[in-house]
């Protein structure tokens, strides 16, 4: 059985194969692929393999842009943080998803639904334009809109340009707004990439940051890149060598 992944967090698409191969000896993880551009590129020209595992939100869109422009015949399996409603038309429609963060049982679970699943992927094309179609107007929907801030008994909007970067610090998901204010949010970063702004880059799993408050960035070792913010942030942001070629194009035409 061959297998393709689409994910652009590198470890994790690791710890995936890892996962799979060690669940099913007779199963081969045959590429690895990072982004739209990529998957794109690879699909043209492959079609030999079995089945699919895909992260929905990439560095450069949404993955179900592949599934719409391609196809492809195999089975889809998508790793997803994302909402329920998402999750249940996966479901109905025969197509199952591993919820980040992933463990070995989910993948399992997953992976036997998919040894008696037969509907291929081609048939399901039209859903994938209806979910692309959600996704896109439930990212529009917060252009030019705010985040809320408890601030003692007061309730705070925050516009969503007005915010330098979200990260994660103790297990909380706060903010860094342009005055250098920090404050603690409900969103998860999962939460804050669906918004899916050109402004946005999801660098690593603690920190999304705006465009507007990076000053430049620098080579850092292995090949990486550590960015430098315009405003003061003590904790370095540090983008994998997996993650820089995407990184530096958003840079360029962000």
């Amino acid at each position: 059985m061959k297998i393709v992944i689409i994910e652009d967090e590198m470890h994790t698409a690791e710890d995936l194969a890892s996962t799979i191969t060690e669940l099913r000896s007779d199963y081969e993880i045959i590429k690895i692929l990072s982004s739209i551009k990529e998957a794109s590129s690879y699909f043209s020209l492959h079609r030999d393999f079995n089945l699919i595992f895909s992260d929905i939100h990439l560095g450069d869109g949404l993955s179900f842009e592949i599934f719409k422009s391609f196809p492809i015949k195999a089975p889809v399996i998508f790793c997803t943080a994302y909402d329920n409603y998402a999750i249940a038309a996966f479901k109905a429609n025969g197509i199952d998803y591993v919820l980040k963060p992933a463990n070995k049982k989910s993948i399992l679970e997953a992976i036997e639904k998919f040894e008696r699943l037969t509907t291929p992927i081609a048939e399901l094309n039209p859903v994938m334009n209806e979910l692309l179609e959600i996704f896109k107007t439930k990212s529009s929907n917060h252009n030019n809109k705010s985040i809320l801030v408890h601030v003692k008994d007061k309730i705070i909007p925050i516009k969503l340009e007005e915010i330098a970067i979200y990260f994660i610090r103790n297990e909380e998901t706060s903010i860094l707004d342009f005055t250098g204010k920090v404050y603690s949010i409900d969103e998860t970063l999962e939460e804050i990439e669906l918004f899916n702004l050109p402004i946005l880059f999801r660098a690593n799993r603690q920190y999304i940051i705006n465009r507007k408050a990076i000053k430049d960035a620098s080579q850092y070792f292995s090949r990486k890149l550590v960015v430098n913010l315009s405003i003061p942030f003590t904790e370095q942001i540090i983008i994998s060598k997996e993650k820089t070629p995407l990184f530096l194009s958003w840079l360029k035409r962000s």
